[in-house]
This record gives structure tokens, sequence and C-alpha cells, in this order.
């Protein structure tokens, strides 16, 4: 357990933390340093990040034809398992395939988390920057002349559960669009047994609308550094997701 704090402390938490640092020297305001050292890490997260929402927008695609397999060998879970394998392969999916990009972009959470709770404790910057870093004599706390990071700020967290609830609604918008896409190439009769809605997409509908209210009750509580990270992350990704997913329509219209 030791070794693995040592490494996840070396590769992620000490590199963030000293790229923050540099970032405050230059600009002496930190909320415009998190600004930065977010932005960075998101467009260093890109290709990873765009991988995962690639692999989740297949998943969603394929969904109608997989739960049509699932319903023919529902009685010989063997044989379900093969053809389900089977499809995967013809489609060239990875249903895994989104699992590892997640894993690095929770690290990278957690590293980040830990920046910004232990970054406004001028204690601990010189036993954390690196040796040919300059350490700062002081670190100011009010970002943009009012914003104090080391405490909660409700508006912002209203902002950030706001930006939350867009992201959600955005890919469940894009998800039911595609399959009414789907549905409209089928007979009334078939559309309405394959098309109905399922425990996966009302468990979806209603996270659109849970991890908004999560976000607003864990998010009023934790200082407004990490908010303010939570919220650029938030809307980066919204972004992402429209170049992703909306500017795809027009190339997939004319094949």
């Amino acid at each position: 357990m030791t070794l693995i704090k040592t490494l996840f402390s070396t590769i992620f938490f000490q590199p963030l933390y000293n790229l923050l640092i540099f970032l405050y020297l230059i600009f002496p305001d930190f909320g415009i340093s998190i600004i930065l050292l977010t932005v960075m890490v998101r467009f260093a997260l890109l290709p990873i990040s765009k991988k995962s929402i690639d692999s989740q927008r297949k998943m969603q695609e394929i969904q109608p034809e997989l739960k049509k397999i699932q319903e023919k060998y529902k009685h010989d879970k063997q044989e379900q398992g093969k053809k389900i394998m089977e499809f995967y392969k013809e489609k060239g999916v990875n249903p895994a395939s989104g699992c590892l990009p997640m894993i690095i972009q929770i690290i990278f959470f957690i590293a980040l988390y830990r920046v910004f709770m232990v970054g406004l404790d001028i204690n601990e910057v010189s036993n954390l920057t690196y040796r040919f870093l300059k350490t700062p004599e002081h670190l100011n706390p009010i970002a943009f002349g009012f914003l104090d990071l080391s405490k909660p700020n409700f508006l912002l967290t209203t902002l950030t559960a706001i930006a939350q609830f867009i992201q959600g609604k955005m890919m469940v918008k894009k998800n039911k669009k595609s399959t009414k896409e789907k549905a409209e190439k089928k007979s009334e009769a078939t559309k309405e047994k394959e098309y109905s809605p399922d425990f996966g997409a009302m468990l979806q509908e209603q996270m659109i609308y849970m991890g908004p209210i999560l976000t607003f009750i864990i998010g009023k509580h934790f200082a407004s550094g990490i908010i303010l990270y939570w919220l650029i992350t938030t809307i980066f990704t919204i972004i992402q997701q429209w170049l992703v997913i909306d500017k795809k329509k027009p190339d997939q219209k004319k094949s």
C-alpha cells in the first residue's frame, strides 16, 4: 500500500501540484490557476475521454439489436454469451473499452482533489514543491477579487449542478434521438415491442436529475477551489460531447 501511495504521489499528485503552483506564480490568482490547470489536464486526457464517449455512444446504438439476441437466447445463457460476443466482434465494439479511460480519469480526479485540498495550505508548499520551483511567500485564497476558494460557495455549487444537468440531458437527448431514428425504420408493431422504455433507459433518465442533486448536496460542503475545478470540467465535457456527437451528424447524413 505504501508503494502505491508513493507511486501515486510521484506520478500524479506532485506534478499536478507543482503545475498549479507554477501557474500561480505566473498568474497570482488561484481561480485563474485552477481554470488553466483544469483545461490543461482535460486537453491531456482528451484522446482518452473521446474514446470513452465514442464507446458509450456505440454501446447505446447497438442496444436494440443486443436486446433481441438476449431475448432470443434467454433460456440458454451459454449460447447467449457466445452470440453476444460474436455480435460485439461483428460490430467492432469492445464493451470493456470504456473502463480504462474512466479509471484513468478517476485517478486524475483524485489527484486533483488532493491538489486543491492542500493547494492553499502555505505550510505544505515548501514540502511539496520541486527544488527548482520558486516557493510563493503567500497564497491568496481570494479568486477574481471576490471568491474565497477555501470556503464553500452556494452560487458556484448551484452553477455546477446546473451544468451537470445540461451535460446529462444532452447525452440522453442524443441517445433518444438515435433510438427514435432506428425505430422509424421499423413497422409500428415492431417499434412498440422493441423500443419501449427499459430499466436501463429509466435509470439513465433518473440520473439526469439525481446527478445534479447529489452534486449540489455534496458540493456545498467542499471548498470552492474543488467546485471550480468540477464546474470547468463539466463545461469542458459539454463542449466535448457537442463536438464528438453533434458535429458527426452532418457526416453521418452524407454517408
